[in-house]
């Protein structure tokens, strides 16, 4: 990697408060729903619950984002993104809370597919709005959002374990969510920068200070097909995010004590080394990728999963997978970040649109990588189908090419 020094002005105290208020709102979306997470048990017995019944209502946590994540970009042009990822994050709460009162199974289900639906809205408007805050730094500064909202998963389920140990009533620990992380999104409204999205006074510029469009200004024709094929690579990219991402989640737990035949203690590790190592990568990622390019750093990341997590697949071991499951977790830390920046700043297209289109298409990864991974096991063995991570590394490798490096405009 050939690095290339940049100069940029530093930020305003506007800028720096926005960035701090677009932090907590990250925060507080990986806090809250990760604070029901270890209250599932309870739950599923409190309901009476079968495990497929407790499943099919958690699933519709997804489906509910699938099909609301599409009008992300009508309510941000509508309400702006500050206000739809702060007050998002209130309603995101309440629907939290409810689950503390559902009667049955099927209420259940209907409060996690609200809440799934508030989550793809608000996804993509505090990335839209992290990612006008970083126009304004002028060097990147998105991946330490998606960063905190790891830490903010964390945090939360510490609190909901805690919560559980204790053997705290549901109503209480909810409400306790709700109430704070609604006041840090209301505070948090108070710093983001005002105006409409796309109204930033300054264009983004190349290294060799050509102006290059900025996202919702006129720049070239609406859905054109280069525009489409951008965003169809750009939802290729993510998903292979997200194929990585829930190999760790779904399969590596599965793989370490079927494969393998490790503890149970142990098979959870592939899981939290991914984690771990996706949340530094994330923290540390802005000053990787303002010092290489995103493009380049995403590259590496791509060939670094599929180098890691093969090596694992060809000797396998509990120490050559916590490796590789470690890696390809650093191999993607910025992939996402990356991918959702390109795509809000192809010119000719309304503010979020891009954004929502890559965020749509992630969540689309989400849903389909386990049942991919599943059939690829299933006809071979799960080792085989973890191959699925190594070709999302090659793919990532090869595709990386469309991303922008620094503030160039996207290929």
């Amino acid at each position: 990697m050939s690095a290339a020094p940049r100069s940029a002005a530093a930020p305003t105290r506007q800028a720096r408060y926005a960035r701090a208020a677009v932090a907590a709102v990250f925060l507080t979306n990986g806090a809250l729903y990760a604070n029901v997470v270890p209250r599932f048990p309870q739950l599923k017995a409190d309901l009476d619950l079968s495990n497929t019944a407790l499943g099919a209502a958690i699933a519709a946590m997804p489906l509910g984002a699938l099909l609301a994540g599409l009008l992300a970009a009508a309510a941000i042009q509508r309400f702006r993104s500050s206000r739809v990822a702060s007050i998002g994050i209130v309603l995101l709460a309440a629907a939290m809370f409810l689950v503390a009162f559902v009667p049955n199974g099927f209420a259940l289900a209907a409060v996690m597919f609200t809440a799934g639906a508030l989550d793809a809205v608000i996804d993509v408007a505090q990335n839209a709005h992290g990612l006008r805050v970083q126009r304004r730094y002028g060097r990147s500064i998105v991946n330490s959002f998606h960063g905190l909202w790891s830490i903010g998963a964390v945090l939360g389920g510490l609190m909901g374990s805690a919560a559980a140990g204790l053997d705290v009533p549901l109503t209480l620990h909810l409400g306790f969510s709700a109430v704070l992380f609604s006041a840090v999104a209301i505070v948090a409204l108070r710093f983001m920068l005002p105006g409409p999205d796309g109204a930033d006074p300054a264009p983004a510029t190349t290294d060799t200070g050509t102006a290059t469009a900025a996202p919702g200004t006129p720049g070239g024709k609406k859905w054109s097909g280069p525009a489409v094929r951008m965003l169809a690579v750009l939802g290729v990219l993510a998903a292979c995010g997200a194929l990585v991402e829930d190999a760790g989640a779904s399969w590596g737990a599965i793989y370490l004590r079927d494969e393998l035949a490790t503890g149970a203690a142990a098979a959870g590790l592939a899981f939290v080394a991914l984690q771990v190592a996706m949340t530094a990568g994330r923290l540390t990622g802005d000053r990787v990728v303002d010092r290489y390019g995103q493009r380049t750093v995403v590259r590496t990341g791509g060939i670094l999963t599929a180098a890691g997590m093969g090596l694992a697949l060809a000797f396998p071991s509990l120490g050559t997978t916590l490796a590789g499951f470690a890696l390809a977790g650093l191999g993607v830390a910025t992939l996402v970040p990356a991918a959702m920046h390109t795509a809000d700043e192809l010119p000719g297209l309304p503010p979020g649109l891009g954004l929502t289109v890559v965020s749509w298409l992630l969540r689309v990864g989400f849903l389909l990588s386990p049942p991919l991974v599943g059939l690829v096991a299933d006809q071979s063995s799960l080792r085989v189908g973890l191959l699925t991570v190594v070709v999302a590394g090659v793919v990532t490798a090869i595709f990386a090419r469309v991303l922008v490096n620094r503030t160039e405009p996207a290929h």
